[in-house]
C-alpha cells in the first residue's frame, strides 16, 4: 500500500515562500496521479494542483496559478509544491494525496500546516 509523509509547512510572512514535500513508499510514482489539497479552517478541502503519471499538470485554483508549482523527483519518490508570493488566504492545512488508478483520491498524508501572516 502507498504511504505518504508530508513536510515543509510552517509560518511565513506574506510574500515569502515555502516548499512542501511529500515522500512516498517505493513505487508510488507508478500511480495515476498525485495531488496537493488544502483545507482552511471552516472551509471545504479543495484540490490545489495535481500531476499525472504522464507528467501532465493541472492547477485547480486560479489564485495559485503563477505562484505555486507542483513537481516530482522520481529518484527520491517525492512530489513537491513550491509556493511563492504567499498570501494570508493561502493559510491552510495542506495534504498530499494519491489516485492510484484514476478511480479517485484514496490515500492521504497526515497534512502539514501552512500559516501566512500579514
Amino acid at each position: 500500500q502507498v504511504q505518504l509523509v508530508e513536510s515543509g509547512g510552517g509560518l511565513v510572512q506574506a510574500g515569502g515562500s515555502l516548499r512542501l514535500s511529500c515522500t512516498t513508499s517505493r513505487g508510488a510514482f507508478t500511480t495515476w496521479a498525485m495531488g496537493w489539497f488544502r483545507q482552511a479552517q471552516g472551509k471545504e478541502r479543495e484540490l490545489v494542483a495535481s500531476i499525472r503519471r504522464s507528467g501532465a499538470i493541472t492547477y485547480s485554483i486560479d489564485s495559485v496559478k503563477g505562484r505555486f508549482t507542483i513537481s516530482r523527483d522520481n529518484a527520491k519518490n517525492t512530489v513537491y509544491l513550491q509556493m511563492n508570493s504567499l498570501k494570508p488566504e493561502d493559510t491552510a492545512v495542506y495534504f498530499c494525496a494519491v489516485d492510484l488508478y484514476n478511480t479517485g483520491w484514496s490515500i492521504w498524508g497526515q497534512g502539514t500546516q501552512v500559516t501566512v501572516s500579514s
